[in-house]
């Protein structure tokens, strides 16, 4: 399987792109906010010939979400996601104010493709094995492909670090509790791709994450 990183609006949101061999793809959080950025990620996956088969996120904070009504306008794909996190879609314009961008009722998607705790994505040859971890928001999802030994964590676990347990509906505890039942159990070395910042590894949280000792 083959992945691709884009950095996308002044938040610095990692969208991922994961495909292999048979063309098929999946998009997990289509952060892209200016269109330059709209265009880097569409002439990617023309370029490379593949067919979006999921739209997924691993949660609906606004910096999330600003490439899904793009995507979705584009290819024949509508956004799923933890219906947990449908709440946040309502006051996204007052999120964007609060940190500084002109709220735009455009970029607010719609949420009406649930999907949840041991549910399984494919795409080509590949599954990807979802895991509900509440805490940075209730809805937080995590992708894993086992087969790849790949965890795409989005804002649960960064190198280092974790999500904000600050935001509406965050749980520390939670959280906490989430990483190490269901993340840090995984292979040592299963490659955490989180949704901010470089990639890690599980057993290097295990070993130098200060909030998981």
């Amino acid at each position: 399987m083959n992945i691709k990183i884009f950095e996308f609006n002044p938040i610095a949101v990692n969208t991922y792109v994961l495909y292999d061999e048979t063309g098929e793809c999946v998009i997990i959080d289509a952060a892209c906010f200016f269109p330059n950025e709209q265009q880097e990620l569409l002439k990617f996956i023309n370029e490379k010939k593949l067919v979006v088969k999921h739209l997924l996120n691993t949660h609906l904070h606004f910096d999330h979400v600003f490439g899904v009504n793009f995507i979705e306008a584009q290819f024949d794909v509508k956004m799923k996601a933890h219906k947990a996190d449908k709440f946040l879609l309502a006051n996204m314009e007052q999120q964007m104010a609060m940190f500084g961008f002109p709220a735009n009722g455009d970029y607010i998607p719609t949420l009406t493709n649930y999907i949840d705790e041991n549910d399984i994505i494919e795409f080509g040859n590949q599954k990807l094995t979802i895991m509900h971890v509440p805490g940075h928001s209730p809805g937080s999802l995590v992708f894993y492909n086992k087969q790849e030994g790949v965890v795409v964590s989005g804002d649960v676990l960064f190198n280092g670090s974790i999500g904000r347990t600050d935001l509406p509906q965050g749980d520390h505890n939670s959280l906490i509790d989430g990483i190490k039942r269901k993340i840090l159990t995984l292979p040592d070395n299963t490659v955490v791709y989180p949704g901010h910042g470089p990639a890690t590894s599980v057993e290097g949280e295990k070993r130098i994450n200060p909030f998981l000792q």
